[in-house]
């Protein structure tokens, strides 16, 4: 596959929406974006389902992330999946939490969806 700079803008948008808390909270925006089968290894190492992730009705709250996403690389898989790699930044109570991190996204039925997702902790 060849990513056009259009393609790269539209995924790029879609991983950093993860992020922002206006599309994050918003369970029906998230039900889309989740593929069937995703799942998530989180920083934590912890494993958590789709639905563990898909936020309640009434969930709100802020994302402390700097943005733009540092470091951020999309690689194509094959025709309809590609690998998207950043490094987050998240500061909380006065201390910046950095992982690694890497979605595959896979476009079913012309919609870009996210299968898999992990978070490793770095210095």
């Amino acid at each position: 596959m060849v990513l056009t700079a259009e393609m790269k803008e539209h995924l790029y948008r879609l991983e950093e929406d993860l992020w922002r808390a206006e599309t994050r909270y918003d369970r029906a925006a998230m039900d889309k974006c989740f593929a069937p089968d995703f799942f998530e290894f989180g920083r934590s190492g912890r494993t958590y389902t789709r639905d563990e992730l898909l936020p309640a009705a009434d969930e709100t709250g802020e994302i402390p992330i700097s943005l733009p996403l540092p470091n951020f690389n999309i690689t194509a898989i094959d025709e309809n999946s590609v690998l998207i790699t950043y490094l987050s930044e998240l500061t909380r109570h006065g201390t910046t939490e950095r992982a690694n991190r890497a979605s595959l996204w896979t476009k079913i039925d012309d919609q870009w969806q996210l299968r898999f997702h992990q978070g490793t902790p770095c210095e």
